[in-house]
């Protein structure tokens, strides 16, 4: 068992940044592969990004590739989402997610096994 907890949502203007963090508790945290993913209104969630255990390995959406950097502190327990150049786009609400099963979850939210209860991130024109 483990619980995922994200902060750092907000209200931010087009071409700012913003960085999430998702604080992981009740279990070893460099067990799980982490990922990102969000949800617009009226659409389906989306896989943003993903990085291994270790992580040595990334991975990202083409629509976020090169603005948006995912990374780890396992000493802290903490994945991060920076975000940058970020878009109107990018408005959704934000999901962290790990799991157990693979090294490395990719794109697939069959991967995950838990899920945050999500941070909503906001841009305006």
């Amino acid at each position: 068992q483990v619980q995922l907890a994200e902060f750092g949502g907000g209200l931010v203007q087009a071409g700012g940044s913003l960085r999430l963090s998702c604080a992981a508790s009740g279990s070893t945290f460099s067990s799980f592969a982490m990922g990102w993913f969000r949800q617009a209104p009226g659409k389906e969630r989306e896989f943003v990004a993903a990085i291994s255990k270790s992580g040595g390995s990334t991975g990202y959406a083409d629509s976020v590739k090169g603005r948006f950097t995912i990374s780890r502190d396992n000493a802290k327990n903490t994945a991060y989402l920076q975000m940058n150049n970020l878009k109107p786009d990018d408005t959704a609400v934000y999901y962290c997610a790990a799991g157990l099963r693979t090294y490395y979850g990719g794109t697939y939210p069959q991967n995950y096994d838990y899920w945050g209860q999500g941070t909503q991130v906001t841009v305006s024109s």
